[in-house]
């Protein structure tokens, strides 16, 4: 069971977790254990809201395939159960980041001190420039 907030929680048939070998170098264990896990989470198939499934089915990003299947592959532990709870931190991390909203910025006009000190900024430079200048 995945726990994404208080309103979202994701079942264990949900999501396909097979531990694989992992790459790289490492020594004998590489050869013989498999530590790497490889999640595989439908989106279309999963219990989430159809507007958070729209969200991640629309990120640019290489985990999520064409057919809709979020890949995340976690190799960075020595150890199996590590390696699974980071997979399942990533995809935690993943939704989460898709389910927040910005707010829309709204456009305000300067206030008249500032355009003023901006002015004055400008002709204080002009003035510090035009002293610069060669005499004739």
């Amino acid at each position: 069971m995945l726990r994404i907030n208080h309103k979202i929680t994701l079942s264990d048939d949900e999501f396909e977790i097979t531990a694989i070998r992992a790459q790289g170098s490492g020594g004998q264990n590489v050869n013989k254990v498999a530590t790497a896990i490889h999640l595989r989470f439908d989106i279309l198939a999963s219990s989430l809201p159809d507007s958070v499934k729209q969200k991640l089915l629309t990120l640019k990003d290489q985990r999520v395939n064409n057919e809709g299947v979020i890949i995340i592959k976690a190799q960075q532990y020595r150890s199996q159960e590590k390696n699974r709870e980071d997979a399942l931190k990533r995809l935690k991390s993943m939704i989460h980041a898709v389910m927040v909203t910005h707010k829309k910025r709204i456009a305000t006009k300067p206030t008249k001190s500032s355009q003023r000190r901006r002015l004055d900024s400008k002709t204080k430079h002009a003035r510090l420039k035009s002293l610069r200048k060669s005499v004739l």
